[in-house]
Parts: structure tokens; C-alpha cells; sequence
């Protein structure tokens, strides 16, 4: 009576001693290191990535700084316009100030020369 007791016992064992087996094994598969030339290549496409990555970011910042500098450039130019138009603008001004100042000092002589001719 107690034979197939301890029979059924040992078959359990068995199989738990197998199926731990297995388990441990499809564990051990699953979380083995990696082999020395798959690391490799993997931190090889790692820094590859990176290395891109970087390049693309420097490239993006260098076109933000271009545009800036060219919306820049365009700003300054307008500024520069500007500037020359008034600067213009204000030459011509002192150019008609000096002429009528000229005919104002002209008529003066001509005033005082009368006024001179008249005492004398």
C-alpha cells in the first residue's frame, strides 16, 4: 500500500527536477552574457548612432545660427538704409540751409554796399 504512494512521490520529484531543469536552462539562454564580438559590434552601432545623432544635432543648430545671422544681415542692411536715407535727407537739408544762407549773406553785401553808396 505504501509502495505506489512513495512511486507517485519519486515520478513528482522527477518531473519537478526536469521541469526546474528546463526553466533554468531557457533562463540561463535568455540571460547569458553576450559573446565578446556581438558586444563589440553592438557598441560599435551604439556609437555609430550617437556619433549621427550628434551630427545631425550640429547640423540643425548651424542652420538655426545661419538663418539667424542671415535674418540678421537682412535687418541691418534695412538699418543701414535707413540710416544713409536720412543721412541723405539731412545733406540735402544743409545744402539748401548753406545756399540760402548764401543768398542771405549776398544780400547783406548787397544792402550794406548800397547803404554805403548812398553816405558816400
Amino acid at each position: 500500500m505504501y509502495a505506489p504512494t512513495n512511486d507517485r512521490r519519486d515520478y513528482r520529484l522527477a518531473v519537478g527536477f526536469l521541469a526546474g531543469a528546463a526553466a533554468g536552462v531557457g533562463l540561463m539562454m535568455w540571460l547569458a552574457p553576450r559573446s565578446a564580438s556581438e558586444l563589440r559590434q553592438r557598441v560599435a552601432n551604439s556609437a555609430k548612432d550617437l556619433g549621427q545623432r550628434a551630427a545631425d544635432r550640429f547640423q540643425q543648430a548651424s542652420n538655426r545660427v545661419g538663418d539667424a545671422v542671415d535674418d540678421l544681415t537682412q535687418k541691418g542692411y534695412v538699418v543701414r538704409d535707413d540710416v544713409a536715407g536720412a543721412v541723405e535727407r539731412g545733406a540735402h537739408e544743409v545744402g539748401r540751409g548753406a545756399r540760402s544762407v548764401a543768398r542771405g549773406a549776398h544780400d547783406v553785401e548787397s544792402f550794406a554796399a548800397a547803404v554805403k553808396g548812398e553816405r558816400g
